[in-house]
């Protein structure tokens, strides 16, 4: 039986990350399926579907606590492929990634803009993006 969680929760992962979202965890069901019933039930079922704040936010959000984490580059590349699924732009998420490095340190905040690096290489966002720092004329 398919709990009204899990629904919402794939609605929701629908949103973020497309069909990619939805094929990752029937790859996760075939080996561990009851993982992957917590994988869209409380992420998704659960936070995802909250009011308050949006996708974008939410997932500039998951973003920089990846980011922070510092080794989870392959939760961070699926994530950084939904902020721009959602709407968050390039610049928005170089950003984030860059302001890591205050509160988790510049080697997280570096393996970060590593997988911004191969992400925006897969989808052709070409590096570097404008500047926009204090130091520039922009």
């Amino acid at each position: 039986m398919t709990s009204q969680r899990y629904i919402t929760g794939l609605e929701q992962l629908r949103k973020v990350d497309g069909d990619t979202g939805v094929a990752v965890v029937e790859t996760l069901r075939q080996s561990f399926p009851d993982f992957a019933t917590y994988v869209v039930e409380f992420p998704f079922g659960d936070i995802y579907a909250r009011p308050g704040v949006g996708l974008r936010e939410r997932e500039l959000a998951v973003v920089a606590a990846l980011c922070a984490l510092g080794n989870a580059a392959p939760q961070l590349r699926v994530h950084l492929h939904a902020a721009l699924h959602v709407g968050c732009t390039p610049a928005e998420i170089v950003e984030i990634v860059m302001q890591t490095a205050i509160y988790a340190g510049f080697p997280a905040a570096l393996n970060g803009l590593s997988e911004v690096r191969h992400v925006f290489g897969e989808r052709g966002i070409a590096l570097p993006l404008a500047a926009g720092g204090p130091d520039t004329d922009v």
